[in-house]
C-alpha cells in the first residue's frame, strides 16, 4: 500500500512530542513537512532530520503532500480544516475539531463534496482497550448497563499563558478533556445524552471545573451518567461502566494510555476480577494507520465526523445549561 505523505500545520508541542513521531512510526505513512510561521526555526524535531520546514500556504500548495494534521488552537480548527480541504488534502484535526456542533456541518459538507477524508484526532477509539471495553459492555459482560462515571483532571494553574487557560483561543477543561469523558461513554455504550445538567467553576472566562450529569439512552437501555473534568486538580483518569451483574473499569490510563499509566481494563463480576493489558499499544500510531488505510482502501474510518458531532452536542449543551458555582 502506497504510504500517505503527511504535513503538520503548526509547531505545537503536542504534535512534536506525540503525533509527529506517530506519523513517523506508522507503517503506511511518511512525515515530510512542517508548516511554521517562521520556516526553518522550529527545534525539537531531531527524530526526523529530513523534515522540510515551510510556510502554511506553501505546505497546502505542495502537491506531494496527501494529508495534513492540524494541532492549532481550538478557535481556528474549522478555518484551517476548510483551507486544507480546499487545497485537496485529507485532514486530521486535533480535538475539538470545532467550537460548536453546527460548525461540523460545514466540515461534513466539504468532506462529502471533495471526497476527501476529514476527521477529528480522537485517538482513544483506535486503542484496543476501548475497542475491548465496548465489546464487553455491549456483549453483556456486566449485565444491564445502569451507570457510567468518568473523571479526567490535571492542574495547569501555574500556566496562565497556556491556550487552555485563555478564552480567546477556545480554552477550558470541557473542550480540552470533556471530549474524552463524554465521547468514551458514547463510544462504549452506543448511547446519547438526555436530560443533561452541568455545574461549573470558571476562571478568567474558561471552565476549570465542571460536573455533568445526564441520562445515557441507547441500544443497551437507559443509564445514569456523571462526568467530572478539571484543570485545577491532581492528575486523575478513570471511567467505570456499572451494570447489574458486574462492572468494567478503564481506570489505569484510559485517555493517555501508557503515558499516564499502563493501559488496562478490569472486569469485576461478583468476587472475580479479570484484567487485560496492552503495554505496547500506541493509539496515536494506530490512528494514523487507520486514517491511511481509509484513504488508500476506502475502509470505513473508525471515528467519522458523524460520531464527532454527537460529542460536540454534549459539549454545547453543557455550556448552554451550566450553573456557575464556587467552592
Amino acid at each position: 500500500m502506497k504510504p500517505v505523505r503527511w504535513g503538520v500545520l503548526g509547531n505545537a508541542k503536542f504534535a512534536r512530542d506525540h503525533m509527529a513521531p506517530a506519523i513517523h512510526m506508522a507503517e503506511n505513512a511518511e512525515l515530510v513537512a512542517l508548516a511554521t510561521s517562521k520556516p526553518g526555526t522550529a527545534t525539537g524535531w531531531d527524530f526526523h532530520p529530513g523534515l522540510k520546514q515551510m510556510s502554511y500556504d506553501d505546505l497546502l500548495a505542495d502537491p506531494s503532500i496527501d494529508a495534513v494534521y492540524i494541532p492549532l488552537p481550538n478557535h481556528i480548527h474549522v478555518e484551517w480544516t476548510l483551507k486544507a480541504v480546499a487545497a485537496g488534502k485529507h485532514v486530521l484535526t486535533e480535538k475539538p475539531i470545532s467550537m460548536t456542533a453546527d460548525e461540523i456541518a460545514q466540515l461534513i459538507a466539504a468532506r462529502d463534496k471533495s471526497g476527501l477524508l476529514v476527521a477529528e484526532a480522537y485517538m482513544i477509539v483506535h486503542h484496543p482497550q476501548w475497542i475491548r471495553a465496548r465489546e464487553l459492555v455491549q456483549g453483556g459482560a456486566i449485565g444491564k448497563l445502569k451507570h457510567i462515571d468518568a473523571f479526567f483532571s490535571y492542574n495547569n494553574e501555574d500556566e496562565p499563558e497556556n491556550i487552555r487557560n485563555r478564552p480567546e483561543t477556545g480554552g477550558g477543561g470541557i473542550r480540552d478533556i470533556g471530549v474524552y469523558t463524554y465521547g468514551s461513554a458514547r463510544f462504549v455504550s452506543g448511547a446519547e445524552a438526555e436530560d443533561l445538567s452541568c455545574r461549573m467553576i470558571r476562571e478568567n472566562g474558561v471552565d476549570v471545573w465542571a460536573q455533568v450529569d445526564a441520562i445515557m439512552a441507547g441500544p443497551l437501555g437507559r443509564a445514569t451518567y456523571t462526568a467530572m473534568t478539571s484543570m485545577r486538580l491532581q492528575n486523575r483518569q478513570e471511567v467505570t461502566f456499572h451494570g447489574d451483574k458486574g462492572l468494567l473499569k478503564v481506570a489505569n490510563g484510559p485517555f493517555n494510555a501508557n503515558l499516564f499509566a499502563e493501559a488496562r481494563i478490569e472486569l469485576h463480576v461478583g468476587q472475580t476480577v479479570t484484567s487485560e493489558r496492552w503495554p505496547a499499544a500506541n493509539h496515536y500510531k494506530l490512528q494514523v494507520e487507520n486514517f491511511g488505510r481509509s484513504i488508500r482502501t476506502g475502509a470505513a474510518y473508525p471515528c467519522p465526523l458523524e460520531f464527532t458531532v454527537g460529542t460536540q452536542r454534549m459539549i454545547d449543551k453543557a455550556f448552554e445549561v451550566a450553573r456557575d458555582i464556587s467552592l
